[in-house]
């Protein structure tokens, strides 16, 4: 069987998050469930960047648009925050790009829309 990519990171990151949308539930705007996911990684001192930006190279040229990661959680999982009606393809192909340019292999989406909170990896 195969092992699962930093299983340990992502589930410290899904708990995270499972705690955040107990507490508030779903129907608020993305940036209120990104404050309060702040909030919760600071106090189970999970390393992370906040909406940190990447640049995007063609053919050895940085281009002039960017994307900015809503978190980079210990160093190498991308972490994108949705409220949408469900976790669709959209939102996972733009994450595998972010992987993509970013150079790590691990994003992980979380969509606080729904009253039960969904999650999906998403590998590069």
């Amino acid at each position: 069987m195969a092992d699962i990519l930093f299983k340990d990171e992502s589930f410290k990151i899904i708990g995270a998050c499972f705690e955040v949308h107990k507490v508030l539930g779903h129907g608020f705007k993305e940036t209120v469930y990104k404050d309060a996911l702040e909030l919760e990684l600071i106090k189970l001192e999970i390393p992370f960047i906040r909406e940190k930006p990447y640049t995007i190279t063609y053919k050895g040229h940085k281009l002039k648009h960017f994307f900015v990661a809503d978190f980079v959680v210990y160093e190498n999982i991308i972490l994108e925050i949705k409220i949408g009606n469900y976790i669709g393809e959209p939102y996972l192909k733009r994450t595998l790009n972010y992987l993509k340019a970013s150079g790590l292999r691990l994003g992980i989406v979380v969509n606080f829309g729904t009253p039960s909170l969904e999650y999906q990896r998403v590998l590069f």
